[in-house]
């Protein structure tokens, strides 16, 4: 039997190349966005074996604390935009007044409504690096800014 329209739309996955950026609610163009992990760093704890047990140390490992969160993100240099957007946000921390925002990576179907978002909570900006230039190449110029946050949640839409 054949799947209705609406059958294949619910269970064909989504794109990875329809998604929007919004820092602070203002969505910012970026072409590629990386570090979107969760994950828990991990303890180990080591018993004594019991009286008539197996012999040596029952080791256990346990979740611990959330790792920290660093996400990547890429963008071209577009001159009708300003270049220093992001520069201005990174400048914040040479002060010590950090000017964090929370970051929405959301995925998108095929009309543009987020399916899926990715929540970076208090993010701030840690490293900005310029582009690659290279004499021999035509590759857009593309800044990458990395950000430290304290968390992602998702949120299904």
């Amino acid at each position: 039997m054949a799947l209705s329209k609406s059958e294949i739309k619910a269970a064909y996955p989504l794109p990875a190349y329809n998604y929007r950026v919004e820092i602070a609610g203002v969505a910012v163009g970026f072409s590629e966005v990386t570090g979107l992990s969760i994950k828990r760093e991990t303890t180990t704890y080591k018993e004594s074996p019991t009286a008539g047990g197996a012999p040596g140390p029952v080791v256990m490992h346990m979740p611990a604390q959330l790792s920290h969160v660093t996400i990547s993100l890429k963008k071209g240099i577009v001159r009708t935009q300003s270049i220093a957007t992001l520069y201005r946000w990174l400048s914040t921390t040479q002060i010590n007044q950090v000017e964090k925002k929370d970051v929405y990576v959301r995925l998108c179907d095929e009309n543009g409504e987020a399916v899926v978002s990715w929540k970076v909570l208090n993010a701030f900006p840690t490293k900005l690096d310029a582009p690659s230039f290279t004499a021999n190449s035509n590759d857009a110029a593309i800044e990458t800014m990395e950000l430290m946050a304290d968390s992602i949640t998702i949120e299904e839409t």
